[in-house]
């Protein structure tokens, strides 16, 4: 099949399975590519927990901060489905800043995140990000404002509402009534610009290669591997991610390399068109269309 053929069948393939992608697939030693509305953006969800991870590193290389540093967390005390690590917790904890990046990027918790934008803001995470010569992501809030969102305001039999009104409630310009998913108000970032960010954190680039290192170990690390991993883990590659969640939205980057030397960054971000707040099928649809892009890029 050829490229163009490959799309358009991948893009129909995504539609009547209920999603709405932008995927982007890259290899990083030629510079070839795939994608599907790359330069899109949507709201970023959890994905913006790597920037953070690097902006706070970075400040670390810096010297104005210290990983050791130990940090006084209120408990997130969090009941809904969804929320991992501290924002769980019913009591104070002390954790120190290199522990409170490995709860953030790894186990995706957002009391942990949160607890590094108060040392790094959000403005100062976005100013790193220009610094290093990365654009296309806005990072503009920290994660507190992702734990109150309609969902949190309805029961549990009553999730799809919230997941409807996800769908429906959104402008031609992306705009949208939920503000966690109007591209004005909230952390975006499209499908290009975060191949971008895992291009010059597993390639030599203004990042400071012990800081890109340190990105890497911690999404090697991540334990969320229901999305995209099944189709990207195995015994013959190295696959290292972080996921993203929100309403209707699923995404996930990452980057796999494979032991013939191939790395590949994929970059796989979807808002789902049907209102439930548990679909797996949609989980491997996403995962099915990213290795397809990634396999036709292996042949060549």
């Amino acid at each position: 099949m050829n490229t163009e053929a490959l799309l358009r069948e991948t893009r129909r393939e995504l539609h009547d399975g209920g999603l709405h992608g932008c995927l982007l697939v890259r290899d990083l030693d030629t510079g070839e590519e795939l994608g599907i509305e790359p330069d899109t953006p949507l709201p970023s969800a959890s994905l913006v927990k790597v920037p953070l991870a690097l902006a706070t590193l970075e400040r670390i290389r810096r010297g104005e901060l210290d990983g050791a540093t130990t940090l006084d967390i209120a408990p997130g005390r969090i009941t809904t489905p969804g929320p991992t690590g501290l924002s769980r917790f019913r009591h104070p904890a002390r954790v120190a800043v290199d522990d409170l990046l490995y709860l953030s990027t790894c186990v995706s918790d957002g009391t942990a995140a949160d607890a590094l934008f108060g040392l790094t803001p959000p403005a100062e995470v976005s100013a790193i990000l220009h610094g290093l010569g990365l654009r296309g992501i806005t990072v503009r809030h920290g994660m507190r404002e992702l734990s109150d969102t309609p969902v949190e305001r309805f029961d549990a039999d009553q999730a799809h509402l919230a997941h409807a009104l996800a769908i429906d409630a959104g402008t031609s310009g992306r705009g949208h009534r939920v503000s966690q998913l109007d591209t004005t108000r909230a952390n975006t970032g499209s499908a290009r610009a975060y191949t971008e960010l895992l291009q010059a954190l597993w390639t030599p680039s203004a990042i400071d290669s012990e800081v890109a290192a340190r990105v890497r170990e911690l999404m090697a690390h991540n334990v969320l591997r229901h999305r995209l991993a099944p189709d990207f883990a195995s015994d013959a590659t190295v696959w290292s991610s972080k996921t993203g969640s929100l309403l209707n939205l699923r995404h996930e980057i990452g980057v796999v390399e494979h032991t013939d030397g191939q790395r590949f960054a994929v970059t796989a971000l979807t808002e789902s068109l049907v209102p439930a707040a548990t679909q797996p099928g949609a989980d491997g649809l996403m995962a099915h269309a990213a290795r397809t892009l990634r396999d036709h890029l292996r042949q060549l």
